[in-house]
């Protein structure tokens, strides 16, 4: 780790907004070793979201520091506020935007406002308390009351805002909120692991804490188990991975029957998949086919999409055509890739004129796809642009989801059954290392600019199609992994 703990250093917003989302996480920002961190794309998503989100709420650029705010500007960037608490805990904001609004402050007629952009469909007590802080700071600055925040969404025309009053209880969560991060900050080691780790795959620590989870056997690790299933394994006894891998399963059942009997009818599974793990053997469930469909396919073709969740935009269907070579076998060198990029403005017409005219000259190939996503994306789809129910049976008879075979076929030796760890357990190996489905969503906005017509460079497009190829091909990985596991049961 890094610096010793010190208790003269402020409490910075930043800090506040990681100890909100995890306390360990704000400990390992003051403390850990940077050279540990791993690059999210997370972050630079969110300031994408909030320049974008800024330049439409202004009709000109901001000004900048304390200087701009003595001249009445619109907007204001780049100011620090500095303060101390009741408590003589020294505090620091760095508000995003400052906005101009009628009033009367020491600068003359007219006070500010803090402004954040959010990302996701609502905002959270983390939104509200960085602005409970910054309005606290910014009110003993311009010696004037700062009754509200304002929160925003979106972009364009399509911007969201929300007015956020930043008086009352909030005042009283955000004094509880700095004195437990202080006496997080004063420990000599870092808080516990989370109770949910789901969220930690957007964490820059989370390579230091996988490490911590794996080498404690933390439940989180186990397949299965979110924060509340947790809660009640370790309230009977169950601590860690190897306790439960150890564990009864009737007897198991009965002490989770107590929390509810769906509980208990999962005790047999969670602990058949922590012995998985512990042992690291994967272990079949069904001995029936899991890729009947492929048994005497022409060809196969692997379906993937790229998404963009905040403006619910399929941007890109992307499809690896694989056919069956003369000899019977599958050949990976017989494939071809063919990405079918969908804009918005093209509209959804168009984009689905394309996609059927392709599934229509294999009628008779398997679509694989790895989760429910693609399946519903393009199910819907097609219910929108008037597919009927004999041809949207067809459709779905078409789409196989090699997740789902998977999960019914194989117990595997890993935490997670998602593509990335499922195939690097395989050993497939993506092109671009360390590249994740933000880092393509973020090349995509670089290419695609504002919408007007202002493209970024094409370079940005090629890396998401060889992101998407490779998606494809993971797939695959998978696909043929269970295929083998048949041949060899067979010929065994």
């Amino acid at each position: 780790m890094g610096d010793t703990p010190t208790a003269d250093k402020p409490l910075t917003d930043r800090l506040l907004r990681s100890w909100t989302r995890c306390r360990r996480r704000a400990w390992l920002d003051r403390y850990g070793d940077n050279q540990l961190r791993l690059y999210t794309a997370h972050r630079t998503l969110q300031l994408d979201d909030q320049q974008r989100s800024f330049v439409a709420l202004l009709a000109r650029k901001p000004g900048h520091g304390l200087q701009a705010c003595e001249q009445g500007a619109d907007g204001v960037v780049g100011l620090r506020l500095r303060s101390t608490t009741r408590d003589g805990l020294a505090v620091e904001a760095h508000p995003a935007l400052l906005q101009r609004r009628k009033g009367s402050s020491r600068w003359g007629g007219f006070v500010y406002r803090p402004v954040l952009a959010r990302q996701g469909r609502r905002l959270t007590r983390e939104h509200r308390l960085q602005l409970a802080l910054a309005g606290r700071l910014l009110e003993r600055l311009q010696q004037a009351p700062v009754p509200n925040g304002l929160a925003l969404a979106g972009s364009g025309r399509r911007l969201e805002r929300e007015t956020v009053p930043l008086v009352g209880t909030l005042q009283h969560q955000l004094d509880e909120s700095l004195a437990k991060l202080a006496a997080d900050l004063n420990r000599p080691t870092p808080p516990a692991l989370a109770a949910d780790r789901r969220k930690c795959t957007l964490c820059s620590w989370r390579g230091v804490c996988n490490a911590v989870a794996a080498r404690e056997g933390h439940l989180s690790e186990v397949s299965g188990i979110g924060a509340k299933r947790r809660e009640m394994l370790m309230d009977i006894g169950i601590d860690g991975l190897t306790a439960l891998a150890d564990a009864d399963p009737d007897r198991l059942a009965l002490q989770l029957e107590r929390f509810g009997e769906q509980h208990g009818a999962v005790a047999a599974l969670l602990v058949a998949q922590a012995r998985a793990q512990r042992d690291g053997r994967a272990e079949p469930l069904a001995a029936s086919p899991a890729l009947p469909e492929l048994a005497d396919a022409p060809g196969v073709l692997l379906y993937d999409i790229e998404s963009d969740p905040d403006a619910r935009d399929d941007f890109l269907h992307g499809f690896v055509r694989l056919p069956r070579g003369m000899d019977g076998r599958w050949d990976l060198s017989l494939a071809t890739y063919h990405p079918l990029l969908a804009l918005q403005e093209h509209g959804e017409a168009a984009c689905w004129a394309r996609l059927s005219r392709l599934l229509k000259r294999y009628p008779d190939w398997p679509v694989l796809h790895y989760g429910e996503t693609e399946s519903l994306a393009l199910r819907r789809m097609a219910q929108r642009q008037g597919m009927g129910g004999t041809d949207l049976a067809a459709l779905r008879r078409q789409l196989v989801d090699v997740h789902e075979r998977l999960r019914r076929h194989w117990r595997l030796p890993l935490s997670s059954y998602g593509l990335k760890t499922v195939a690097d357990w395989l050993g497939f190996r993506w092109g671009q290392p360390g590249v994740d489905g933000a880092r393509a969503l973020l090349w995509w906005r670089q290419w695609r600019g504002s919408g007007r017509g202002d493209r970024g460079h094409v370079q940005a497009l090629r890396w998401i199609f060889a992101y998407n190829r490779d998606d494809g091909l993971a797939t695959w990985a998978v696909a043929a992994w269970l295929l083998a596991q048949e041949d060899s049961v067979r010929k065994g």
